[in-house]
């Protein structure tokens, strides 16, 4: 029964780390037990104004339980207006995942 019980938690752990949700949001460094990153914005589209400075801070975000459900806006807009940004400076990405059960992916812009 002992060998049964482990076998199920076992089996369960592996499912749990190499399911979709772990995948899609392993994040920066690939962590798949927990990752809490943060680095820059790579291939963002923008075409507006530029700013000098980055007086300004604004996020949007969204999450993702099991690879199966996301919900949320992460787009530079929704960053740029939460913030009240009107010139962009530059932008961040901040992820977190725990498991690759509940990830959530944070745009953060900075500017004008």
């Amino acid at each position: 029964m002992k060998r049964l019980i482990l076998l199920t938690a076992v089996a369960a752990l592996c499912i749990t780390m190499t399911g979709c949700g772990a995948l899609v949001m392993a994040g920066p460094g690939g962590a798949l037990l927990y990752a809490d990153a943060k680095g820059p914005a790579a291939a963002l589209a923008y075409y507006g104004a530029t700013a000098t400075g980055s007086t300004k801070v604004g996020t949007a975000s969204y999450n993702n339980i099991l690879g199966i459900l996301a919900t949320g806006d992460a787009s530079l807009d929704a960053a740029m207006r939460a913030g009240g940004i009107t010139k962009l400076h530059h932008c961040d990405v901040q992820i977190t995942n725990i498991l690759g059960i509940i990830a959530t992916y944070k745009l953060i812009a900075y500017g004008e």
